[in-house]
């Protein structure tokens, strides 16, 4: 049996799925999807902040979540590429956050203000750049620990930054580990990255985690998680109608009166909710807005009384 068939049967629970008389371990349904979930959340908030980080618009969703051996998530990986190995103090556990290594450097090359557009060819990392991307891979574990919680050690922490999965020997060859697949895309170039996470303690936690009562869901949280997702504002003028046969008939020129008074404020929008009237300012060499008066500031200071 194929690894492509046992991910597609483990991450499709709504169909049959194989045994592998070969290697019996599998993830079970229940912690397939608790999995899932996990890393879903984690995926939007790696997105986050690889777009406030490098600003690049970032989109990462999970394709699946398997348990692999170590020899099998080598033989998926580039041989080529960057690995962030992240380990516990005191313990022999280590885990791997996976991205190619041009993606990489073109993160480096937007957080200090470069171009970043076009591919960066693919190459060592300077000792600077090391540093960097440590000091932006501590961040994504932050956000790793947020999101799967008691699964993942409190003090999981950046390592080493190694470039070929065969020769890091982060475990061996047999041990199991748990492998996260993302997509990552950003503007029209989409790439792959994976987690990959020793599978024994954090199935142990799982399962302890599975077997405990359901905590109430915490109000606090997901306002939070809330709030921090990405939304576009619009700053718009007061629409007009016009008649199909108007607009085909329009021509370089022509002016098209709006029903938008000079001293009317500018309507702020999220889709098509308005919720703040602006006028129109500067920001240095931008342009900007300044919003004037938001009917939605004194219901939300009511909710937060």
């Amino acid at each position: 049996m194929h690894n492509d068939d046992r991910a597609g049967a483990a991450s499709d629970p709504g169909g049959p799925e194989r045994y592998d008389f070969g290697r019996p371990a599998a993830l079970s349904r229940e912690h397939t999807r608790a999995l899932a979930g996990a890393f879903d959340v984690f995926a939007r908030q790696w997105a986050i902040q690889l777009t406030s980080k490098t600003r690049l618009r970032a989109h990462i969703a999970v394709e699946r979540v398997t348990l692999e051996t170590y020899d099998e998530y080598v033989a998926t990986v580039p041989p080529t590429t960057t690995l962030v190995v992240c380990a516990a103090e005191g313990s022999d556990d280590r885990g791997i956050v996976e991205f190619p290594l041009h993606t990489a450097l073109s993160w480096i090359v937007k957080m200090l203000g470069g171009d970043g557009s076009s591919r960066v060819d693919a190459r060592g990392l300077t000792a600077v750049e090391q540093a960097l991307l440590r000091s932006l891979m501590d961040e994504t574990l932050g956000h790793l620990r947020g999101a799967l919680g008691a699964l993942l050690p409190h003090e999981f922490t950046v390592s080493t930054v190694q470039y070929n999965a065969a020769f890091a020997q982060v475990a061996s060859a047999q041990d199991l580990i748990v492998v996260a697949r993302f997509s990552m895309r950003f503007a029209d170039r989409t790439e792959t990255a994976s987690v990959a996470l020793p599978a024994m303690p954090l199935l142990e936690r799982l399962s302890h985690t599975a077997s405990a009562p359901d905590a109430v869901a915490d109000p606090a949280l997901v306002r939070r998680h809330v709030e921090d997702t990405p939304v576009e504002l619009t700053l718009r003028l007061a629409p007009r109608g016009m008649k199909p046969s108007e607009v085909l008939t329009l021509a370089v020129g022509d002016v098209i009166p709006l029903p938008h008074g000079q001293d009317r404020p500018l309507d702020l929008a999220v889709g098509d909710q308005v919720v703040a009237a602006a006028a129109v300012g500067a920001n240095g060499a931008r342009l900007a807005c300044v919003v004037t008066s938001s009917p939605l500031s004194h219901s939300l200071a009511e909710e937060t009384k």
